[in-house]
């Protein structure tokens, strides 16, 4: 949530800033500003609304000159999102100009002790404090800037990643972070300073990711000193070569980063897994498991902690895990897990998902385990990011940017990856043989192009949204692995289109949820021919006796439930562990068109944001 881009160099500060808002709109945001410093004032605009309000209004009433400029897209937390609460902030002095991601939890005891000291304040916002205790200090102190939010940064409690300059100092900014993300983008004789690299790519691809506890004095002409904000160690900066290309974060002919994304999930599965499984020759690699075998194969169980879309991802590798591999597994959601005294110990496998490696309550799983003793693994997309830092191994899903809100690539691969996991150790402990082995990695290999032929079903599932757009409610049923997809297909219609929906497993429908179904209720069900079929015939008769409206996600070919159901979306047939890299797909696009059709925001969606850094 929250985005920060900064520039300092030789070219014109604004174009670069206002494009970089707008490459990070994805992480959710409901206000944005921005300040320039064209040597001799700060010009400050910033709005409630989005990057495009922001560009029309700073263009009418400041000046837009300057080569040292930062700017902000602000998801309220402390003070209701407006014109004032937005970001940059200035210090009472005018001298001083900050943006920041995060909270400073004690903002309070020090806006009051700033307050008696004179300190006036014209926002109701966390940020606004901060800048003036680092203006305090650096007068108090008699301290350069960099001194002065190192020592503020040590009487502050929470989570931040800033960026701050002093007009006094037209050659410098300031940055630090604590489980927020910021990365230095270093180019010649200039540097940008971003949430992530997005921002810049198209300037440079040398970046220095910051490590929790650090700040960096960037100066025009000189390196970058990096020091730790606790003890004033010097930090040695590894500057890293991006990997990102400009292409892969522009829409490519969609009209929403979303479609292009589910679009893009058979190139993102082959990409998980190229390299890792090798079919032919019946091997799967994977450097993370193949260096800590043991670990796992001695593990009494697994704890998968994850949130949201990963949290659905873990669901369903539980069933993975302990239908091939036979290991138990815990699923729990990472929010819940650090604060309820789990019992953790050093025989202990803790797996912690995650699309961005930033999600705050997912790393504070992390630090909790492993203070008990527990190996901990980590799944996720970014290189670099904090829970690829903070795990004793992991493995990357390779997915690619993922820029809409709402997760759809992330969920595939990340269930690739657990499933060559699984598979691996299921062959060796020894509860697969060679051939059922091989079989499943011969079909997991098949299954880009069975995506493929499954977003095939678009055109259909396009024509049976526009029957449903209009619903207030909807209710997904699935048994067995298709639960969590039940799950997850209700959590994207509620997060893109607002409709209330519910994911349940198909089974206990009739101990509540069987309530709500009369003629206006559509109910999706996913109805493979592999598992507990039959079962969810039965689920689906009951519906329909009490006129509910049945969307049925079946395997092709299928002929009782195509009798029965109101609409029907086929698959590809496939083994049963595989069937969520499928059935998944019909359910985003039908989110996605209801939404569409709605005039929803679909990459944006209200309230919500891509990366949850905070509590």
């Amino acid at each position: 949530m929250c985005g920060i881009v900064g520039y300092i160099g030789h070219r014109d500060a604004y174009p670069i800033i206002i494009k970089g808002l707008q490459r990070l709109e994805y992480r959710g945001y409901d206000s944005a500003g921005i300040a320039l410093y064209d040597g001799n004032e700060i010009n400050l605009s910033k709005t409630k609304g989005k990057v495009e309000d922001l560009n029309n209004k700073a263009k009418s009433t400041i000046s837009l000159e300057g080569k040292l400029g930062i700017g902000h897209t602000r998801w309220a937390t402390h003070g209701v999102p407006n014109d004032v609460n937005s970001h940059p902030h200035y210090s009472n002095s005018g001298d001083l100009v900050i943006i920041h991601n995060g909270i400073i939890e004690n903002y309070d005891a020090i806006k009051k002790e700033l307050t008696k000291r004179g300190y006036t304040f014209s926002s109701e916002t966390d940020t606004e404090v901060l800048v003036n205790l680092i203006e305090e200090v650096k007068r108090k102190e008699g301290v350069k800037l960099g001194k002065a939010v190192q020592i503020a940064l040590n009487e502050v409690v929470g989570a931040y990643a800033i960026a701050v300059f002093d007009k006094q100092k037209p050659d410098e900014i300031v940055v630090a972070k604590l489980g927020s993300p910021l990365a230095i983008g270093v180019g010649e004789n200039e540097f940008f300073i971003a949430s992530d690299a997005s921002p810049f790519i198209e300037f440079t691809n040398n970046a220095i990711y910051l490590e929790d506890e650090e700040m960096a004095v960037i100066r025009l002409g000189k390196e970058i000193k990096l020091r730790k904000i606790k003890n004033d160690a010097i930090a040695y900066p590894s500057i890293q070569e991006l990997a990102l290309n400009l292409e892969e974060i522009e829409k490519g002919g969609f009209d929403h980063f979303m479609l292009k994304e589910i679009y893009e999930q058979p190139r993102a599965i082959l990409d998980t897994y190229r390299g890792r499984l090798l079919a032919k020759e019946g091997i799967i690699k994977m450097a993370g498991i193949d260096d800590n075998l043991e670990k796992f194969l001695n593990a009494n169980r697994i704890i998968i902690v994850a949130c949201g879309t990963s949290w659905h991802a873990g669901l369903v590798a539980e069933y993975i895990f302990e239908d091939l591999a036979r290991i138990p597994v815990e699923v729990e959601y990472a929010s819940e897990f650090r604060y309820r005294n789990p019992v953790i110990t050093d025989k202990d496998v803790l797996i912690a998902i995650s699309q961005s490696g930033e999600t705050a309550d997912t790393l504070a799983a992390i630090k909790l385990a492993k203070e008990k003793g527990a190996f901990v693994f980590g799944v996720c997309n970014v290189v670099g990011s904090s829970i690829a830092r903070e795990t004793d191994a992991g493995a990357y899903t390779h997915a690619g940017p993922e820029i809409g809100v709402a997760s759809t690539k992330a969920f595939t691969t990340q269930i690739t990856v657990l499933t060559l996991l699984a598979l691996k150790l299921a062959k060796e402990k020894g509860v697969f043989d060679n051939r059922r082995f091989h079989e499943h990695l011969s079909e997991l290999e098949n299954i880009p192009s069975k995506v493929e032929k499954a977003l095939l079903s678009n055109p259909l599932v396009e024509i049976i949204s526009n029957v449903y757009k209009d619903s207030t409610n909807c209710l997904y049923l699935g048994r067995g692995y298709n639960f969590p997809v039940a799950l997850e297909g209700a959590l994207k219609l509620k997060e893109i289109s607002y409709i209330h929906a519910e994911g349940y497993p198909a089974a206990e429908m009739k101990h509540g949820p069987i309530a709500l179904i009369d003629e206006h209720m559509p109910v999706v069900v996913i109805a493979t021919n592999k598992g507990h079929y039959e079962k969810v015939v039965s689920n689906i008769q009951e519906i329909k006796s009490r006129k509910g409206k049945i969307i049925a996600v079946v395997t092709e070919g299928d002929v009782q439930v195509k009798e029965l159901a109101d609409h029907v979306i086929e698959i590809p047939e496939t083994l049963e562990s595989l069937t969520p890299l499928l059935t998944t797909i019909p359910l985003q696009l039908l989110s996605y068109h209801i939404a569409v059709m709605r005039g929803c925001n679909v990459d944006q969606p209200r309230n919500l944001a891509k990366s949850v850094t905070v509590e």
